[in-house]
């Protein structure tokens, strides 16, 4: 029950299977707002994610709304969550309280140490080294068509492969959702490299798992290491959830 107090042992028990799993999984749970949060900053600072800028009720809580007359469902690509900043979030709490009567809405997770691992020793050492630039405006601009705040949405570099800071592991550090160019290369090189590593991902079965939500179902996943995908399968229907997010206090690096 993550509405009340948690003692340190049973906290500390979450921390560590959060590492070792990647992608948690808790049922029937019934979470106000603040409550959500609570459990969120036993991880860390929360997140404010950069569309909220439009005005919200919450800063700290990132509205996750599809229904019949969305032109978009958020995260419908593989992506990790806002690698755009210069902290990308350490990891996503998406608290699920309205699914779709027809079923579906399931979310698809992909293990990025298992991505790096599967690739050959001369590709692994040609990304090793290579920076890739993230941008806000692809997702942001091109698919939701939200008006970009002052300055517009954060772009920021990144290695290609990053270590975990707490388990020590190499990760495949790109994603379709942010990642526009790999630095140093033609155009049509950068293009069809990255185009590669995201096929490799999107079609490899052995990288993933799918979560099925329940209504008051949250999810939370080690974004450093993990890659979502949001299906859109459900329209007409309508699907509902918040999202609070932790920053991490470090930077990807190699």
């Amino acid at each position: 029950d993550l509405s009340g107090d948690l003692s340190n042992e049973i906290f500390t028990e979450i921390y560590q299977a959060h590492l070792d799993y990647m992608v948690l999984v808790f049922r029937d749970q019934h979470l106000d707002r603040e409550q959500h949060k609570v459990f969120g900053r036993r991880f860390g600072r929360l997140h404010v994610h950069p569309t909220n800028h439009v005005g919200t009720r919450d800063d700290e809580i990132l509205v996750v709304k599809t229904s019949a007359k969305s032109t978009y469902t958020a995260g419908d690509t593989w992506h990790t969550d806002v690698t755009c900043d210069e902290y990308p979030p350490l990891g996503s709490m998406l608290y699920i309280t309205e699914t779709p009567e027809c079923g579906g809405g399931d979310t698809l997770y992909a293990d990025m140490y298992l991505a790096y691992e599967l690739l050959s020793d001369k590709m692994k050492q040609m990304l090793e080294g290579m920076t890739a630039v993230h941008d806000g405006g692809i997702p942001y601009v091109g698919l939701y068509n939200t008006v970009p705040p002052e300055g517009g949405y954060a772009r920021n570099e990144h290695p290609e492969i990053v270590t975990h800071p707490e388990t020590g592991k190499k990760v495949l550090y790109v994603n379709s959702g942010f990642t526009s160019h790999i630095k140093g290369l033609k155009p049509f090189e950068s293009r069809a490299l990255l185009d590669m590593l995201y096929q490799h991902i999107a079609q490899t079965p052995s990288l993933t798992c799918r979560v099925e939500w329940q209504p008051n179902t949250l999810t939370f996943w080690d974004n450093r290491c993990t890659q979502h995908h949001a299906i859109w399968d459900y329209h007409p229907y309508s699907r509902y959830g918040e999202r609070v997010s932790i920053v991490a206090d470090k930077r990807p690096s190699a």
